[in-house]
């Protein structure tokens, strides 16, 4: 690895952080509304294959099929969210539906019709496509529009300038040169974050999980490093998924009307939460359910495709092909015939997922961060849950829009920071970054911080470990053991340009994690059972139908703003929570945790 004392510097009008679905999406209708607008996308690996749709996707999860209108969608994701949600981005989004998978279709992607040439639905909301080529053909409009593309490039940092943002820092995996891009506007679109959690399967197969294993909260970490306003963390997402290959069963349930069963055959979903919806219940509630089958003992769980025709499983393995072709090959090599065995499934890690849930960046209609000139689109993005692909698309073309038009209209420069502060993004750049010599007893290898970081998270922040249930007292001791964790960083040493990545993709985790655990403390009550279940807080309570906000200040302390469902800042402070209610609260979490 060679560095340099200096960027290496680029100049744009739009910066794009993140080739995925919403930043390839973004840059390609930016060009198209501003054939003259310099577009300059950066991504860590190759948007060929980057970000949450590496390996494809099976249909389109967000989609207004015929009966159905924007009004009914909002309103089935505010059931869906129980109550939280930010109508007017899940509106403006549900708007582009059509015209962003119209758009999508033209470009190459094949969508399965029925004989009428009609999209095939999947359920309410889906319809079905044959994605597993849908990177390659977004990368491929991408550089047919002109945009530029900066690839296997790690961003850092943001650049800031009397509150505004001018641009970004990181370096290049390829040779560890520092880079610096300097835009008039900047779209952060990297996605949520994975990792934060013990994961399912442990050791070599670690990296087997739902979410991306290489969305690691970087875009939110550079958000909450510059000051932005986040939303929503708590609100995780944990997936009901496969069990070992850990592949959605959504398409088991909605494609296939596979039931949910446990051990004993009952299908508990009807039996039990017939009053929630059953198998209609908010996606919550469906994981919640089967956790509470195996507390009670009558576990494990299934998804039940005994009922499956020969011609039913070619389809089913069509479908799986599409975007999770290893769940096939598990199911051959082990000899699972389905229509003998039930596939079984369990929860995930949580994660941090602004398109299947809402935590991300506080944004208006036009996706516009708090910060001047920052953008976010997709699953970065807070408050707009159920995106799906279409919803990132959606948000992507909305944020290249209305940075399009700002460029446009006000006409500005380019703003460079002052010395002082390049040499200090400099540094930070490749502060983790060791000669041999640096190399002394006690460095702390990247993967190392990172096993400490998720042992944390899961044995006090509601993992897998605890059912994915925590109290006051337990988040108290992940607060200080974070910190503690924090003071441990400058021992991280990096000794390539991939080891410098997962030394800053640490940091950045525990950046996301410090914020996500003063979320789950300030929401006192169990908003979303299964996703964020407070042991000593176990009811819904009205008070708290509004958005937990947060925002960083410059000394690290994290300041906690409570939002209504309209955007107004609630005067909270000690309204609900006052001290003393505070400290017997935590006395008796204590009390709880201390029971054998």
């Amino acid at each position: 690895m060679s560095t340099s004392n200096t960027f290496a510097s680029y100049e744009t009008d739009l910066l794009i952080i993140g080739g995925g679905t919403a930043g390839c999406y973004a840059a390609i209708i930016a060009r198209r509304e501003n054939p003259h607008l310099n577009v300059l996308v950066v991504d860590k690996a190759h948007i060929d294959r980057s970000g949450c749709l590496a390996g494809g996707m099976n249909a389109i999860n967000a989609y207004i099929n015929p009966g159905e209108t924007v009004d009914s969608f909002v309103e089935y994701v505010r059931e869906d969210s129980m109550g939280i949600l930010r109508e007017d981005l899940v509106r403006t989004q549900a708007a582009l539906f059509a015209e962003v998978v119209s758009t999508v279709e033209a470009m190459g992607l094949p969508i399965v019709k029925d004989p009428d040439g009609k999209y095939s639905p999947r359920g309410r909301w889906n319809i079905k496509i044959h994605g597993e080529s849908l990177k390659p053909i977004l990368a491929r409009e991408v550089r047919k529009s002109g945009a530029k593309v900066l690839d296997r490039v790690v961003i850092t940092d943001l650049v800031v300038v009397e509150g505004a943002v001018y641009g970004a820092v990181g370096f290049s995996l390829k040779d560890g040169r520092p880079v610096m891009v300097s835009s008039k506007k900047t779209l952060v679109a990297t996605g949520g974050a994975s990792g934060l959690y013990r994961p399912n399967n442990e050791g070599l197969s670690r990296h087997k999980m739902w979410y991306s294993p290489f969305n690691t909260g970087a875009g939110y970490a550079i958000g909450i490093r510059a000051g932005a306003e986040m939303t929503s963390f708590e609100h995780r997402f944990i997936a009901l998924r496969t069990k070992d290959t850990i592949a959605p069963t959504g398409t088991l349930a909605l494609g296939f009307r596979a039931p949910q069963v446990n051990s004993k055959g009952e299908e508990f979903m009807k039996l039990r939460w017939a009053d929630k919806g059953g198998e209609g219940a908010p996606t919550p509630l469906r994981l919640e359910a089967p956790l509470q089958e195996i507390a009670a003992g009558n576990g494990p769980c299934f998804m039940d495709t005994r009922h499956l025709s020969p011609a039913d499983l070619k389809r089913l393995y069509e479908a799986y092909l599409d975007m999770y072709p290893n769940t096939v090959l598990y199911w051959a090599a082990n000899n699972i015939d389905l229509t003998q065995t039930p596939v079984e499934i369990c929860g995930t890690e949580p994660y941090l997922v602004g398109g299947h849930c809402q935590a991300g960046y506080w944004v208006d209609v036009n996706r516009r961060t708090t910060l001047p000139n920052l953008f976010a689109a997709g699953d970065v993005a807070g408050g707009a849950p159920y995106k799906f692909v279409s919803g990132c698309f959606a948000e992507g073309a909305i944020a290249a829009r209305a940075a399009s038009r700002e460029i446009r209209e006000e006409r500005q420069g380019h703003v460079l920071p002052k010395k002082a502060q390049e040499e200090a993004l400099l540094k930070r750049t490749l502060s983790f970054f060791a000669t041999g010599e640096a190399m002394e007893s006690g460095s702390i290898r990247p993967e190392e911080a990172e096993s400490r970081l998720q042992k944390v998270m899961d044995e006090y922040a509601g993992g897998l470990r605890t059912s994915y249930r925590m109290n006051e007292a337990g988040l108290r001791m992940a607060q200080e053991k974070l910190v503690f964790l924090r003071q441990d960083l400058d021992r991280i040493r990096a000794v390539d340009s991939f080891a410098l990545m997962g030394a800053h993709e640490v940091a950045d985790r525990l950046d996301v994690a410090q914020v996500l655990v003063e979320h789950l403390l300030a929401r006192r009550e169990t908003r979303w059972p299964g996703f964020q279940s407070r042991q000593d807080c176990p009811e819904t309570d009205r008070r708290y139908e509004h958005f937990i906000n947060s925002v960083r200040g410059e000394d690290g302390t994290i300041r906690v703003i409570h939002r209504s469902l309209h955007g107004e800042i609630l005067p909270w402070d000690d309204e609900v929570a006052p001290e003393s209610l505070r400290e017997e609260t935590l006395a008796g979490s204590a009390k709880t945790a201390a029971k054998p």
